[in-house]
């Protein structure tokens, strides 16, 4: 998943949604998203959704005609582009909760994003520019896990992981050069 917050959405009062299939493969999908303020806001997002069986096990897509013809052949991967953390990085633990639990039993991928907010927070002043954010999605997160973030970096770009007894279960990477 890529967030670009081209221009922060912070004076907008009101705010356009605008969303569609940006691609295909055997497994998964692509959606886009584009959020426009009012107030000359902008957001754009790009995610590779996999699709899966009852088992919740990968499966292949079909009777996707809908999307198809806004994918307009254009394909996605589902496949891992950020690197590990090093694995010296600083390590904190991060609290799972039970309201964190999807229909799967999987951590949902709003914790994901309050990591990155709270780290961002921590790393310097509340953002005001453009940013790029990109979350790896390797394995899901169980409520049980001892979750840790191993986090390295400075104020233009850091690299989150999101540790489980020493097995990296997603990546993050902020940029302030979107």
């Amino acid at each position: 998943m890529r967030v670009d917050v081209l221009k922060p959405i912070l004076a907008d009062r009101a705010i356009e949604l605008v969303t569609w299939c940006s691609g295909l493969a055997t497994v998964a999908a692509g959606r886009r998203w584009s959020l426009t303020g009012d107030r000359g806001g902008r957001i754009e997002v790009d995610s590779v959704w996999i699709h899966l069986a009852p088992d919740q096990r990968p499966a292949r897509i079909t009777h996707f005609d809908a999307y198809a013809e806004a994918a307009a052949g254009r394909r996605v991967s589902p496949r891992p582009q950020l690197a590990d953390p090093p694995t010296d990085a600083p390590r904190s633990p991060w609290p799972l909760r039970a309201s964190d639990v999807d229909l799967h039993g999987h951590v949902n991928n709003t914790v994901y994003w309050q990591a990155i907010e709270h780290v961002l927070h921590g790393a310097g002043p509340e953002p005001k520019r453009p940013l790029r954010a990109r979350v790896d999605f390797r394995d899901p997160l169980d409520l049980g896990d001892p979750l840790e973030l191993a986090v390295t970096g400075d104020e233009h770009h850091l690299d989150i992981g999101f540790v489980v007894d020493g097995r990296v279960k997603a990546v993050a990477a902020i940029d302030d050069n979107v």
